[in-house]
């Protein structure tokens, strides 16, 4: 039985409040994974850009430097080519993903806010990748309603990231599933939402936080019965539900 002196120690190492970025233990056990295995790989443009991320004000909506390299590790894996990314932010991710790709891989990347794409679009420019990157600003249930009707475009994608609007993550799946190659894998960010999904509806929650939970719930509900995709959820970052399409 632990001690009182450890309860104390283990209670504060843990994370006093919901809405932290890692979903580990400890501040201290994340931050020796980010200082053992991912700075020391971490590409200089994808350093810079993190770093100057951490400076905007809305630097949250970023993804994490340990999700980055598991991003770019497995568009390596799964020799992706033809990809799609809805929600950009500063271009972290879409940075990780492009310099996965081979020179003439394609990202069709959405945001509803080019302004936070344009901060990070200097260091995408600098790495030699931006070409690769079709950005459209804007919401992306339009476009994607569009490519849905071009039979052409069905099962022509090999790797979606998703880390969007949270309320919409079943309309945005039940149009990439068209899109996607039978095979291919859809990634959804945030599916953990902070620790939230297993907190008591009372907890103390930042308002984002709370606003989107039930979102969430459902999301990761309908995901685990859906015959078409098998599933994998991984506590990385805010945690990510990939979807490999089987049907």
């Amino acid at each position: 039985m632990a001690s009182k002196g450890e309860e104390k120690q283990n209670q504060e190492s843990r994370h006093q409040e919901i809405g932290h970025k890692s979903l580990l233990q400890s501040d201290a056990l994340y931050q020796y994974i980010l200082e053992t295995s991912v700075y020391p790989k971490e590409p200089a443009p994808m350093k810079e850009l993190r770093e100057i991320t951490a400076k905007h004000p809305w630097n949250i909506m970023t993804t994490s430097a340990d999700e980055g390299q598991f991003l770019n590790m497995l568009i390596k894996l799964i020799n992706a080519k033809n990809t799609m990314e809805i929600g950009v932010y500063t271009g972290y991710s879409l940075l990780a993903t492009a310099l996965a790709l081979p020179d003439d891989g394609k990202i069709l990347a959405m945001d509803i806010n080019r302004e936070n794409y344009e901060l990070g679009l200097p260091v995408i420019e600098k790495a030699g990748v931006a070409h690769k990157i079709d950005f459209r600003e804007g919401p992306a249930l339009p476009v994607l309603d569009q490519l849905v009707q071009d039979a052409k475009n069905h099962g022509s994608i090999d790797f979606i990231f998703v880390d969007a609007d949270k309320d919409n993550y079943l309309n945005y799946h039940e149009r990439l599933i068209d899109l996607i190659k039978m095979g291919g894998v859809i990634g959804y960010d945030n599916t953990l939402w902070n620790g939230s999904v297993v907190a008591p509806a009372d907890a103390p929650m930042r308002k984002y936080v709370k606003y989107y939970r039930d979102f969430v719930l459902e999301f990761n509900k309908a995901i685990a019965a859906d015959p078409r995709v098998e599933i994998c959820q991984l506590p990385v970052g805010d945690g990510i539900t990939l979807c490999r399409r089987v049907k």
